[in-house]
């Protein structure tokens, strides 16, 4: 049974049992609770420099004074948005369990948060990315055989980095060319993967990843898939750096990580007549309008080149 906060209860105190409620009872990944527990931190301080340490005392005078705070000292609209959906979440939950008399958090409105296009990788580039590695791959290093099943599979199966990284052993039929993942709000789903990730995980199974298991300290890393150069589970920090690594000096905006695959394997997709509402199915998106973004972005190529081709654009 969820503990409740009583009113009047110490703020941080309602903040710890909410974050344990995100976790344990709903289920939300350790990373969304992260953020989570980052931004009502931020609160807890801010609002405890004004001396306010319980949870009837939070106002929504006290949360507008604090997002505006955040926009004085030039924080990103986007992570301004993100603090007042933090806390917005926070103080329903409070209210909802008797902590508060009223939800402060309802009538938070925050500027809306920037719409950047994912960035997307061309079709042509994807192939010599995969080249690349598979020259890297030739001489049988275990990273190198590693770092292309992970590319290779984030980009056939469009997965988000902790979908990735959560994979066991047992998670891939090799036979129907399958994966099966946890994705957001613990939502199981199977997607499928083509014959190149097929032999990339093949030759990491087979060659890579009995390498880098011996070098596990106890209990070892159990059957995850992929494993880090010390032999333990790969984490979301190294397949960053990998993809950064990997992407360096391709051109485009936005962050160089692990989405842009996915990004781009949904967008490739559209471009290649695939269905949205398959496409939804295949990036585990609960809502057909999260989808939708990479319609823009084809879109937005399809205009590029006709301003470019059309002799009377």
């Amino acid at each position: 049974m969820t503990e409740t906060a009583p009113e009047d209860a110490r703020l941080s105190r309602a903040v710890g049992v909410f974050l344990d409620d995100l976790q344990h009872a709903r289920g939300l990944s350790s990373q969304t609770v992260r953020a989570y527990s980052a931004d009502l931190e931020g609160l807890l301080v801010f609002v405890g420099s004004r001396g306010v340490g319980t949870t009837a005392g939070l106002s929504l005078d006290l949360l507008r004074d604090w997002l505006w705070d955040a926009t004085e000292r030039g924080l990103a609209r986007n992570t301004i948005a993100r603090r007042a959906s933090s806390v917005r979440a926070f103080t329903r939950w409070a209210s909802e369990r008797g902590a508060m008399p009223t939800d402060p958090g309802a009538r938070l409105r925050t500027p809306k948060a920037a719409a950047h296009l994912p960035r997307v990788v061309g079709a042509d580039a994807v192939r010599e990315i995969l080249d690349g590695l598979d020259d890297r791959a030739e001489g049988g290093a275990p990273s190198a055989l590693r770092d292309r099943a992970v590319v290779e599979l984030l980009y056939a199966s469009a997965l988000r980095v902790s979908e990735l990284v959560g994979i066991d052993v047992g998670d891939v039929d090799r036979t129907r060319l399958t994966v099966r993942v946890l994705g957001k709000g613990g939502r199981e789903r199977v997607v499928p993967f083509g014959v190149p990730a097929h032999d990339a995980l093949g030759a990491w199974l087979d060659a890579g990843r009995p390498v880098l298991l011996e070098r596990a300290s106890a209990p070892g890393p159990g059957q995850a898939m992929f494993l880090g150069d010390r032999g333990a589970r790969l984490g979301v920090r190294s397949v960053y750096r990998t993809i950064a690594r990997v992407l360096d000096g391709n051109p485009g905006q936005g962050p160089r990580g692990p989405h842009t695959f996915r990004h781009t394997a949904a967008t490739h997709l559209l471009d290649g007549g695939a269905d949205l509402r398959a496409v939804q199915e295949l990036l585990g998106h609960a809502s057909l309008g999260t989808t939708q973004i990479y319609t823009h972005v084809s879109s937005t190529r399809l205009r590029e080149v006709y301003r470019t081709a059309h002799p009377r654009a």
